[in-house]
């Protein structure tokens, strides 16, 4: 006995960490109750021996996801110096301790309080020591050891994506990779086959497959048409166990899509079309469309239309609307119903982007025929010509025809074409036009030097139906004929020195002609008869259309002849020979040596330092000017002082003249006479109007006197008719006041107008009765009564 503990300190001290346990195994929850026993044997790489220590522990296993309704029993903790007193106590520490596992502290058995899922946490590390009760010492060191889950297979597969899309060119070869489906689940690969996936098609047979291991979809059908069907939904299958019996599963869909491409050849759903077009269509209008079908879409579909053949191969052109995909049928030159009036063509519809795998298939382009029936219209008259140009000579007599412009009706019916000449292009009617032959002839004199181009436009209409017309341009250019004399290029005004020599150069004369002449102008000089043997002066022919005046003799005297008229005769060499007159004047001046001039004896000659004649015109103009503008000012003041006083821009009667006259009251008598009222005869017949100059002096009007006893209102509605009626009355806007009051008034006139004509005195003792209001008048007037008695 003492050999042996020997052997278990050693082997203890020599290992203090190593320690064994039998724990006391029990499953629940259906599982056979057995116990545990922790076998050590070579598989640990070397030899373990059992040795005796105080406690032993070993390594727990639990199963997850525990349904029983007591707690799952874990394992027994046992130290050999538990003598089963009570007097030790064992602690539990680590993952889980109290809450998730508990421990009998005086039996020392585990149980696990809560399900355990492995897939949440596959292992727990936990702490157990026994402690002496009553001291609380530790009679065993702390030990550690550990629980692992196992696992069940309580989780099915799960697919990466709930759905794939995936797509595939159509016509695809079988086998065509399309996607790859992928699944995990969360169970322990490590143990049994919880873990191992298997994959299988439920939905999307007989197109597509899966591969059971890696879940690659392949197309399993050949030449799937898109244009059959371009949609299909796959049903994939994730199944664990290795897919055998009783294993969990999951499913994803892959939507799978056949992409397009060119399978398909364009083809026209009708052999022959037909079209109209008129024959006044413009070109670059468009006749028609056509288009080719094509089953597949977007670049696979895009055609190109062309003309391959036909009578209208020139006429008319094709081209492709890219959105449509249609062909338009446009004209590419002008239509003649007359000349043809049906085209036939044959166009082609061919695929732009064509695949080579397809070839097979057919040809990608298909054609059709398209007929084109031009339609008559009204059309105007047709020149024979887009322009004419024609040549008159300048000396043609009046109504000679010149040339003739000729156009017809291109339609069947060769309406009759009337012709005119459109006055916009012939403002001076220089030529006119034969309505109905269409000949130009001239109805006034030409003249080439004044005009050498008239372009006039000639109007052709038709008769039965005027607005068919058509318009041409006419060119005519006027030819020259020798008519115009050839005369001096410039004014020659030359002198000669006094003290000149003979045969001396004084002045070289060139001459101009307005005619044409097509080999040249050449002119001849020579003096005029009257003068060639007179002459002071000779004249000599340079025969370059220049001529010389030179000095016939030595000195001459400017008292004796200060001016001389030389007469020269030039002509032209054309037909026929036309020959002018000029005059040279020759003025005689004083000279010095050198022969430069010093003095004239005519005023017009000004030493070539004074002033210009051009200068002297233009300082006389500014001085007319002036004097015109001054005239001008004082006329305008002259009439300016005639205007009314009142000056407005408006109408006279939109103004009030205010005079601001002040009367001086009843006292003032001599303010207003109603006497000269009554006595037409006494009003002044020099005045007249004050506020604008008379200009007609009006008689002014007479009128009859009026009676003693005329009523004043029948007074003032006859002086007012008067004076609606008198010219020489003030204007509307003068304001006449006539202060009748009434016949209403309980007091009657209280005017003092009347007194003034009348002897009789008047009695105011009725302001007596009238109340306290006209006391003050009535005391007033009461006194003036007494001052005139006494």
């Amino acid at each position: 006995m003492r050999t042996y503990h020997c052997f278990w300190l050693l082997f203890w001290a020599g290992q203090p960490h190593q320690s064994f346990l039998t724990p006391l195994s029990k499953r629940t929850s259906g599982f056979p109750e057995k116990e545990k026993v922790l076998v050590l044997s070579g598989n640990n790489r070397r030899d373990l021996h059992r040795s005796k220590r105080s406690w032993m522990w070993n390594q727990f296993f639990l199963l997850e996801e525990y349904t029983g309704t007591d707690y799952q029993y874990v394992g027994k903790l046992h130290s050999d110096q538990d003598k089963g007193d009570g007097s030790l106590k064992y602690i539990l520490s680590g993952d889980g301790a109290g809450d998730l596992f508990i421990i009998n502290e005086n039996t020392g058995d585990i149980q696990a309080t809560k399900r355990l899922d492995r897939e949440e946490k596959p292992v727990y590390i936990l702490r157990a020591q026994a402690i002496n009760r009553r001291t609380g010492r530790p009679v065993e060191p702390e030990s550690e050891f550990i629980i692992k889950i196992h696992d069940i297979n309580d989780n099915e597969p799960m697919f990466t994506k709930d759905v794939y899309n995936a797509s595939i060119p159509e016509m695809s070869d079988v086998g065509t990779f399309v996607v790859q489906v992928t699944a995990t689940d969360a169970d322990d690969p490590t143990y049994g086959n919880s873990a191992k996936v298997v994959y299988s098609i439920l939905q999307g047979q007989p197109y597509f497959s899966v591969e059971s291991e890696t879940g690659i979809i392949k197309t399993a059908l050949l030449n799937m048409d898109r244009e059959n069907r371009e949609q299909y939904q796959v049903v994939i299958q994730a199944k664990d166990m290795g897919g055998q019996m009783g294993g969990l599963s999951g499913t994803t869909t892959v939507n799978i899509t056949l992409t397009d491409v060119n399978d398909n050849p364009p083809r026209f759903p009708q052999s022959t079309y037909q079209f109209r077009a008129p024959e006044s269509m413009p070109p670059d209008s468009p006749v028609g469309r056509i288009k080719a079908n094509d089953a597949d879409v977007d670049e696979n579909a895009e055609i190109e239309y062309s003309i391959t053949e036909g009578d209208g191969y020139g006429m008319f052109g094709i081209t492709t609307d890219k959105d449509t995909q249609e062909g338009i049928i446009t004209v590419k030159k002008a239509l003649d119903f007359e000349n043809k009036n049906l085209y036939i063509l044959k166009v082609e519809a061919t695929n732009t982007h064509v695949d080579p795998r397809f070839l097979y298939l057919g040809p990608f382009k298909d054609s059709a025929t398209v007929r084109i029936q031009v339609e008559d219209v009204d059309e105007p008259p047709m020149f024979s010509r887009p322009a004419y140009i024609m040549e008159v000579k300048e000396d043609v007599p009046i109504n000679s025809v010149i040339g003739t412009v000729t156009a017809q009706d291109p339609d069947a019916a060769k309406n009759p074409v009337k012709y005119s000449v459109d006055r916009h292009t012939d403002m001076d009617r220089v030529f006119n036009i034969n309505s109905g032959n269409g000949s130009i002839f001239t109805s006034k004199p030409l003249d080439r030097e004044t005009l050498l181009w008239h372009n006039i436009t000639v109007i052709a209409a038709e008769i039965n139906n005027p607005k068919q017309s058509s318009r041409v341009p006419v060119f005519i250019k006027v030819l020259d004929v020798n008519d115009n004399a050839p005369e001096f290029a410039m004014f020659y005004e030359t002198f000669v020195c006094e003290n000149a020599k003979a045969e001396q150069l004084i002045q070289t004369l060139s001459a101009v002609d307005k005619d044409d002449s097509y080999s040249g102008h050449q002119f001849s000089f020579s003096l005029a008869p009257e003068a060639a043997s007179s002459s002071n002066f000779t004249l000599q022919d340079n025969r370059d259309n220049t001529a010389g005046i030179f000095t016939r003799k030595t000195r001459y005297n400017r008292h004796e002849m200060s001016t001389y008229f030389l007469p020269v005769v030039i002509s032209d060499n054309d037909y026929p020979i036309q020959s002018s007159t000029e005059t040279v004047t020759i003025r005689v001046c004083a000279c010095d040596h050198r022969g430069k001039m010093l003095s004239c004896s005519a005023e017009a000659l000004v030493h070539p330092t004074g002033l210009s004649t051009g200068a002297l015109i233009a300082i006389l103009l500014c001085i007319i000017i002036l004097l015109v503008t001054v005239v001008l000012f004082a006329a305008l003041r002259r009439q300016r002082k005639k205007e009314p006083l009142i000056i407005s821009k408006e109408d006279i009667r939109d103004n009030i003249v205010s005079y601001n006259d002040e009367g001086g009251g009843e006292e003032d008598t001599q303010a207003f006479d109603i006497g000269t009222l009554r006595n037409p005869e006494a009003i002044d017949d020099n005045k007249l109007r004050r506020d604008i100059v008379p200009e007609t002096l009006f008689m002014p009007r007479r009128t009859a006197t009026a009676r003693d006893n005329t009523d004043v209102r029948d007074f003032i509605n006859q002086r007012l008719k008067e004076n609606d009626t008198d010219p020489t009355a003030p204007p509307y806007d003068s304001l006449a006041t006539y202060a009748y009051e009434g016949n209403g008034s309980v007091a009657e006139s209280l005017s003092s107008l009347e007194s003034v004509t009348t002897d009789g005195d008047q009695d105011y003792d009725y302001l007596s009765d009238w109340g306290p209001r006209f006391k003050k008048l009535a005391d007033m007037y009461g006194a003036m009564d007494s001052d005139k008695d006494s």
